[in-house]
């Protein structure tokens, strides 16, 4: 009894030899994702990084309708679909400007994302559970939120960041322009950028799925799932890189049927 007593109160504290604060999982997960990730198996937090995650997009979508003018981003929607299709529909184009215009369908835009981005937190931790479990991982709904929450906090960041220096950088004269970027996001770290998504909408699509911030992401939900769900390398990119998959090909089939880059 007196060899054994000793071990059982190491065991009981192992899972909080790897705690972390909310501040110190958010800042770590930059520098040591692994670490942090170890951290989070034992306790899975995600709804702050989750809403700083939802606040910091919201601030900059906010900021990019400010500083363009909700009616000329709604003009230069409209001249973009022009160009996309010389023969479109001018009265049915006047149309959609009309109610893009009106006030409900604007506060609609306004504010769906952060709906939108909670919605993609909560279906893509299903995805992470569904897929290590098929892999024979472990893990819970909330350390699967935890994974994909905290795997996607990096790079939402950055992204942002790096968008709102974008969007000072351009005149607000330049509206179409901003605009275009703005629908396939201004930061791109992929060859896409250098494609125009008007005249080749699928080609651009098709390279700007191999981005840079998408696979740093890509990799942190990876080290997230070996971490948190116990899994190999081998299954948990398997996971990682089939939903990749997934989604690329839904975005070139979109992309081939609307005529519009992704």
């Amino acid at each position: 009894m007196s060899e054994t007593s000793p071990a059982t109160p190491a065991r009981a504290a192992e899972p909080d030899a790897q705690a972390m604060s909310t501040p110190e999982t958010l800042a770590n997960i930059f520098f040591e994702p692994g670490r942090t990730f170890e951290a989070l198996r034992a306790r899975p937090r995600f709804l702050v990084a989750a809403l700083v995650s939802i606040v910091a997009f919201m601030a900059f979508y906010v900021t990019y309708y400010q500083r363009v003018g909700y009616e000329a981003i709604v003009d230069s929607e409209i001249e973009i679909a022009r160009k996309a299709d010389p023969n479109v529909n001018e009265e049915a184009l006047a149309a959609g400007a009309r109610i893009q215009k009106g006030a409900i369908v604007k506060n609609i835009r306004l504010w769906s994302p952060a709906i939108a981005i909670a919605v993609v937190f909560a279906a893509g931790a299903g995805l992470y559970l569904l897929g290590a479990s098929l892999m024979g991982g472990k893990l819970s709904y909330k350390q699967a939120l935890a994974v994909w929450v905290y795997s996607s906090f990096p790079t939402l960041i950055l992204m942002t960041i790096l968008n709102f220096v974008l969007l000072f950088l351009k005149p607000p004269e330049d509206g179409a322009e901003i605009v275009q970027g703005a629908q396939r996001g201004l930061v791109r770290a992929n060859a896409g950028a250098l494609v125009d998504g008007t005249a080749h909408p699928f080609l651009a699509t098709a390279l700007g799925s191999i981005d840079l911030l998408v696979f740093y992401g890509l990799f942190l939900a990876a080290v997230g799932l070996q971490k948190v769900g116990k899994l190999k390398s081998g299954p948990a990119w398997t996971v990682v890189l089939a939903l990749w998959g997934i989604r690329v090909i839904a975005m070139l089939v979109i992309s081939a049927v609307t005529g519009r880059a992704m």
